[in-house]
């Protein structure tokens, strides 16, 4: 009776979150118009002054531009944890009948549902302006799912932002971390026409593993950095490889980031 108490409550609370994000406007515009602009800014802006060799531009960063705008939605999840805390709506919530956990899984929750929809939506734009993966169906359920552990971490680091920040307008600048990371990665150029500082930063930072693995699940290209270190080893274990390094890097830091934002949380409540 208690789960099914606490699903209830979960569900409640993200329902409420959903309404929010739909009567506010900036919402719709980080969500959908702002993907979708970027999409395009980068496959007929940039595009034709960039040469990825194997395949078309448009391929080659639609990984990135999704997890770029990822993490620019992230500042709604931000910022709305960050209003319930000033508004005093956190703290009424923690004396009502309600599982004190539901209160931020429901904006959890509330940020999946919204992120992986963006999601979906930039993949439908990307078919349109010329991606074309081949991946089978087992390639693209796999890729899914990194969306999806992708999405749920960054949920997490976004709450801990919220909870945090001084202000809703602090908690929003949480995104310029999110975007910025994409863009030193392998996202939008090949690692290797990087300056050797920003080489070794973005082959190690856990974004570069995340986008790597989406072009090895969808695409017949492989990272050439991935190449060079593991010239060795066989297609299959080079994809391998990467997919155990998006997977590791995004459990770390959903387990940190959520157990963070649980003590954050508790420490509010009880003051």
């Amino acid at each position: 009776m208690k789960t099914i108490q606490t699903l209830k409550d979960v569900l409640t609370m993200s329902g409420r979150c959903l309404l929010l994000s739909k009567r506010n406007p900036d919402t719709i515009l980080t969500s959908i118009i702002a993907p979708i602009l970027t999409m395009l800014l980068f496959a007929y802006v940039i595009g034709g002054a960039m040469q990825t060799g194997e395949t078309s531009y448009v391929n080659f960063i639609v990984p990135g531009i999704i997890l770029q705008c990822l993490g620019q939605c992230a500042a709604t999840t931000a910022i709305a944890v960050c209003s319930d805390i000033k508004s005093g709506i956190m703290e009424r919530f923690c004396t009502m009948p309600v599982k004190r956990s539901s209160i931020l899984n429901g904006h959890v929750r509330e940020a999946f549902i919204r992120n992986m929809v963006t999601a979906l939506l930039i993949l439908l734009v990307a078919f349109l302006i010329g991606f074309r993966p081949e991946a089978d169906l087992l390639g693209w359920c796999a890729a899914l799912l990194i969306i999806s552990l992708y999405i749920l971490t960054l949920s997490w680091i976004s709450v801990y932002f919220g909870m945090i920040a001084n202000s809703p307008e602090g908690a929003g600048s949480f995104s310029i971390l999110a975007i910025a990371l994409p863009c030193i990665s392998s996202g939008f150029v090949p690692i290797d026409t990087m300056p050797k500082a920003l080489q070794i930063f973005a082959e190690y930072q856990p974004i570069t593993p995340v986008i790597d693995s989406l072009r090895a699940l969808l695409l017949p290209i492989q990272p050439k950095q991935t190449r060079q270190l593991w010239q060795s080893r066989s297609l299959l274990q080079l994809k391998t490889c990467t997919l155990l390094s998006a997977i590791l890097w995004c459990t770390v830091l959903l387990l940190l980031f959520y157990i963070l934002s649980v003590r954050a949380f508790k420490k509010k409540s009880n003051h």
